[in-house]
């Protein structure tokens, strides 16, 4: 069951997922401003970190991971296969599907510019968290974390719902 949120409670949490959101978007920005040159968008690179993780996947299952309908990967996934960093092959269980798989390239571009954010966000962390804040920073990753994979509705003021 769960526990009732009251007006109260639901603003305190409003106003802290607002502080969070900005946080998070920040952050981001900044990461995002030491990526290498390669031009790649967010989405492009969302994909290959799927594909690097997970291995080959179908399109709809790409999709689904991804959060996003399948028909707007066409021309992204085009794209990437154009550059050489994914390849598309014949799904050897189910012929009529397709695998797209992230290439060595694509690999290697991946692992250059996640080890390029992680050193200045390393030297970030050093510089300017002391050691306690810097384990509390690890403990609220990986809360970002779970949150990522809540499956939750959007309504959470009884209000907003219309009663």
């Amino acid at each position: 069951m769960r526990p009732s949120v009251t007006q109260a409670d639901s603003e305190e949490i409003i106003a802290a997922a607002r502080v969070l959101r900005r946080g998070i978007t920040e952050l981001y920005r900044r990461l995002r401003s030491e990526r290498v040159g390669h031009g790649l968008s967010a989405t492009k690179l969302s994909i290959l970190g799927r594909l690097a993780l997970s291995g080959p996947l179908t399109v709809t299952a790409l999709a689904v991971q991804e959060r996003v309908q399948p028909q707007s990967l066409t021309r992204t996934l085009a794209d990437l296969e154009e550059s050489k960093l994914i390849v598309r092959r014949q799904d050897q269980v189910d012929r009529r599907q397709s695998l797209t798989e992230i290439t060595q390239l694509g690999a290697d571009l991946l692992k250059n510019d996640a080890r390029r954010q992680a050193t200045w966000l390393a030297l970030a962390l050093s510089s300017v968290l002391t050691p306690a804040e810097r384990e509390l920073l690890r403990v609220a990753a990986q809360l970002m974390r779970q949150l990522a994979d809540a499956d939750v509705s959007r309504v959470l003021n009884p209000a907003e719902a219309g009663g």
